[in-house]
């Protein structure tokens, strides 16, 4: 990856997450690029201007007023505009045309691609408000980059952590441009349900989601049509993917019913219930000092209603296992007809809710293809090359 002949104006906010503007500078100087570095007056409360003038070699510019038209030159210096982080206070400026200092001045003046990459608590980011703002950015065209899920600085968990560098540079500057699934229709599941006891309770698992919204995104980006349906999760909506929220089973049976025939390739991503209770209290139930018995009944099985239909898409199914990994993952392909089943090991939380997976892919013709330890980004840019070769 060279990055030689870039100019690139980092912009950083009020964040704690200002400390990965470390890395990120570092990373793209080392690539080749020019950096400049425009900070507000609250993102030096998290990192020093000295500091980043160290690590981009050029003087950071954090003052609208000390050249009248410093914004301007800068804006028209620049190749791509990255601010990194963007609090909800710098995206709220922007989406509405403020310009009361330097950083959000030049964005308004630049006429090249900016990138935001959101960072803030996950209830900001989930606040209608935010999610106005980042729409409307999203229509001018702003490439929004993130949030991600995970452990923030509040000790909370849920989406609001800034995406890691890493994948800030790949997304600005090598995106996938092989776009061999361009005309495809592909439906995907991801998350888990929940299936109701009463109305506090109900039966669910340790899914994330985030194998799902990385398939979708691998998808998408190789040029496919995607329609997510998405199971409970604290991830953001992806761009450019056609999402539907489910909670329960049977609602997801009945999207993906609905979507089917139109659908060229099926990815079950989603960790679906095998069971609901057969009745739902409309009361809570309240505890006493006897057991408490639930009786269950089986959830119509997905996979295998789609492979039934009649020309049936290309239908993948995955397979959480705590042991007997490939062996019952075959037995599962065969049995629902699959033409291929990605599979992974479970337990204790294992392969749950973590960033990184590792799996096994086995199609129909007893062949395997094992994937080490990786980010589930990564992972699933693998499944959807393996799926694209399906013939």
């Amino acid at each position: 990856m060279n990055l030689e002949n870039k100019k690139i104006l980092v912009g950083i906010t009020g964040s704690i997450a200002a400390y990965k503007s470390t890395e990120l500078v570092s990373m793209l100087r080392k690539m080749g690029a020019e950096i400049r570095v425009v900070m507000t007056k609250n993102a030096q409360q998290f990192i020093t201007p000295v500091t980043m003038q160290t690590l981009s070699g050029n003087v950071v510019r954090t003052n609208m007023f000390e050249n009248t038209l410093e914004h301007i030159e800068l804006a028209r210096w620049a190749n791509i505009i990255i601010v990194a982080p963007a609090s909800a206070n710098f995206i709220a400026r922007l989406a509405y045309g403020l310009a009361d200092d330097l950083l959000s001045a030049l964005c308004l003046a630049s006429t090249v691609k900016i990138a935001i990459v959101p960072a803030m608590n996950h209830e900001m980011w989930l606040n209608s408000i935010t999610q106005q703002n980042i729409q409307k950015l999203k229509d001018r065209n702003i490439l929004i980059l993130g949030p991600v899920s995970g452990f923030q600085a509040c000790g909370e968990e849920g989406p609001g952590k800034m995406l890691e560098v890493t994948e800030i540079i790949q997304q600005c500057f090598f995106p996938i441009s092989n776009k061999f699934l361009a005309n495809k229709n592909i439906l995907i599941t991801a998350g888990p349900t929940h299936e109701p006891i009463d109305p506090v309770r109900y039966i669910g698992n340790y899914s994330s989601g985030k194998i799902g919204y990385s398939l979708a995104e691998a998808a998408r980006n190789a040029g496919a049509k995607v329609t997510l349906i998405s199971g409970p999760v604290y991830l953001s909506a992806l761009n450019n993917i056609n999402h539907i929220n489910v909670t329960t089973a049977q609602e997801m049976h009945q999207a993906v019913m609905e979507h089917i025939k139109q659908t060229d390739i099926f990815i079950s991503a989603a960790a679906i219930s095998d069971y609901r209770p057969q009745r739902f209290s409309k009361q809570k139930i309240k505890k006493t000092s006897t057991n408490l018995s639930l009786d269950l009944m089986p959830n119509l099985d997905i996979l295998s209603e789609v492979t039934k239909q009649l020309n049936a898409p290309i239908t993948v199914g995955f397979a959480a296992e705590t042991s007997n990994i490939i062996p019952n993952a075959i037995e599962k392909l065969r049995a629902k007809n699959l033409d291929l089943i990605v599979a992974n090991k479970v337990g204790s939380k294992l392969g749950f809710g973590e960033d990184q997976i590792a799996v096994v892919i086995c199609n129909k013709n007893g062949k395997t293809i094992e994937i080490p330890l990786a980010d589930k980004k990564v992972v699933a840019q693998k499944i959807i090359e393996d799926i694209a070769n399906i013939r």
